[in-house]
């Protein structure tokens, strides 16, 4: 078992597919995820900064190794996007970090190069018994099981792609940390969300000569603005929870 000392969202444990003991073990289809109920904040990668922006805001985690993350809520335990069974409750961009679960590559020895196909077994979905796709032909891995490596290993490049992208900007010293005041009708004071960072509009109006040019000609310009815009959405979450009731009435709650 390649069980990691803190596991990834979503996942509960952590092995690799084996032909051995998954040769009988198929994949079937879901039409919910009740994995992502009380989810609020789900990574992101540069890759689809464009078409997640439209349907959630794109903040970067705080720390010293930010990572793009789209909100599905703004307070900890809320996701307005999906239903109490875990169902989506609208049509939206599902982001690549949610339809790759139960599955990623991972390296099964520390400081291995080659990095394993792994899976949750405890995934709804997913066995011997479940009337679905099997996962192996034979002792071969079927079509289902190449699809799903191949979209692992897109997800992986797009992801070092993201890390790049995060280099640059900490180089900019762009990156600041966040807040966004939500005044409501009625309300006396605003909603205060912190514990994430953005970027700061303001020194990147100032950018200047190569590095500007640099950052236009790499595509870094377009995907900072695309999350500048998408913060706009912030407000349309913060009305969705108020009117479900599920805003702080008394402490103005935080996104992280």
């Amino acid at each position: 078992m390649a069980t990691a000392p803190a596991l990834p969202m979503f996942f509960k444990d952590l092995v690799p597919l084996s032909t051995s003991l998954h040769k009988d073990w198929k994949l079937q289809t879901q039409d919910k995820a009740p994995f992502l109920i009380g989810q609020h904040a789900i990574p992101v990668t540069i890759d689809e900064f464009i078409l997640a922006g439209r349907f959630f805001p794109i903040v970067f985690s705080s720390g010293a190794t930010p990572v793009p993350l789209a909100l599905m809520g703004l307070n900890e335990g809320v996701n307005v996007f999906v239903d109490g069974e875990g169902k989506l409750s609208k049509p939206v961009y599902v982001p690549a970090y949610i339809r790759r679960y139960p599955f990623l590559l991972a390296r099964l020895r520390e400081g291995a190069e080659e990095m394993s196909l792994c899976f949750d077994p405890s995934a709804p979905g997913v066995g011997a018994d479940v009337d679905g796709m099997p996962l192996f032909d034979g002792d071969q891995p079927s079509q289902t099981t190449q699809e799903i490596l191949n979209f692992c290993e897109q997800f992986e490049t797009a992801g070092q792609r993201t890390q790049a992208f995060v280099d640059e900007v900490l180089k900019l010293d762009i990156l600041i940390d966040g807040e966004v005041a939500i005044q409501p009708d009625g309300a006396e004071q605003p909603y205060i969300y912190r514990g994430f960072k953005m970027i700061d509009e303001e020194k990147l109006k100032e950018l200047r000569g190569d590095t500007l040019r640099k950052i236009a000609q790499n595509g870094i310009l377009p995907l900072l603005y695309a999350h500048l815009f998408s913060l706009q959405l912030m407000r349309e979450i913060f009305a969705e929870q108020m009117a479900a009731g599920q805003i702080a009435v008394q402490v103005p709650a935080t996104a992280s």
